[in-house]
């Protein structure tokens, strides 16, 4: 069963608990129940929000993922449940033990996956689509050429379309430090990084020993190296928005890039919600720093399942 997401932003709240019953409360009277076993992720952007110290270790205790907005309306920081999972010491040293040609391979897939994601979010008969093809395939062990960086020159010059395949691209420059579309890709990027984090805690992983990303402050970059192949999920949705004339983070577009957690993917061979599809793709992970598998089973978008990269 998904789990399911609840965004407190429109009112401030109380949070408490009863019977394991997440209690929304406003001037003192119970306006919502929800049980905390069936909720994944909790979004508070209302600066005057409350809490018990007793509804935040209930939500974690069953798994659930709060995530802080700040001033901005964007994520500031979470809390996630610490793992039981029966074999996290051995997951643990796995992930401390996997040799670096190991890392540079599940690297290239990663920004392999990255690159034909981003293409297939453009005109599939372009002129960059066909570019941001035959760069995926250049891509090399631990990608010495930075594919990366070149598809993203490639794609964000040919990412916003006004009207139909074909039509020249409205100009927009990805920076994370300006408002409008740009604070749109911000706050999607950080919940699929909040909804990866959860999975990988789930998975008996710790989040902060990455495969390529490395920065000693960053306690993420696990979830920083696997969410590169789905940034682009977050890229069709805000692009959307965009072109409804929507590029402020009001509560509605908030609501539909959180929303994105229910998008339908195909992992392997499951068809489901992307939250649920997080879990099987940090299990491929998990097979492949074991040695059982030697390719990860990106979630791509179910109508787009063929263009899941080889191994």
């Amino acid at each position: 069963m998904i789990k399911r997401t609840l965004e407190i932003s429109r009112e401030p709240a109380h949070l408490a608990v009863r019977n394991r019953q997440l209690l929304l409360q406003r001037g003192g009277e119970t306006i919502a129940s929800l049980p905390c076993e069936d909720l994944g992720f909790v979004a508070v952007d209302h600066p005057q929000t409350t809490y018990t110290h007793a509804a935040l270790a209930t939500l974690l205790e069953t798994g659930a993922v709060l995530l802080l907005c700040g001033r901005d309306h964007l994520p500031a920081g979470l809390l996630l449940p610490l793992s039981e999972h029966h074999q996290v010491v051995w997951r643990l040293q796995a992930q401390i033990a996997a040799p670096l040609p190991l890392k540079k391979r599940l690297w290239q897939q990663l920004v392999r996956g990255k690159i034909l994601a981003q293409a297939a979010n453009l005109d599939p008969q372009g002129k960059a689509a066909r570019q941001l093809r035959n760069l995926a395939r250049a891509v090399r062990s631990g990608d010495p050429a930075n594919c990366e960086a070149q598809a993203a020159r490639i794609y964000w010059a040919n990412w916003l379309l006004q009207g139909p395949p074909g039509d020249d691209p409205l100009p927009f420059r990805r920076d994370p430090d300006q408002p409008g579309i740009n604070a749109l890709l911000n706050y999607g990027y950080a919940v699929l990084r909040a909804a990866l984090a959860r999975a990988l805690v789930s998975g008996g992983l710790h989040p902060a020993i990455g495969v390529h990303h490395s920065h000693r402050a960053n306690a993420f970059c696990l979830a920083d190296d696997l969410i590169e192949p789905l940034r682009p999920l977050v890229d069709a949705r805000a692009r959307t928005l965009a072109l409804a004339g929507q590029v402020e983070l009001t509560q509605p577009v908030k609501a539909e890039l959180l929303d994105l957690l229910t998008l339908e993917v195909r992992t392997g061979d499951f068809c489901g919600p992307l939250m649920v599809a997080l879990h099987r793709y940090v299990a491929s992970f998990v097979r492949i720093l074991e040695r059982e598998v030697q390719r990860l089973d990106i979630p791509v978008p179910c109508s787009s399942a063929a263009i899941v990269p080889c191994g």
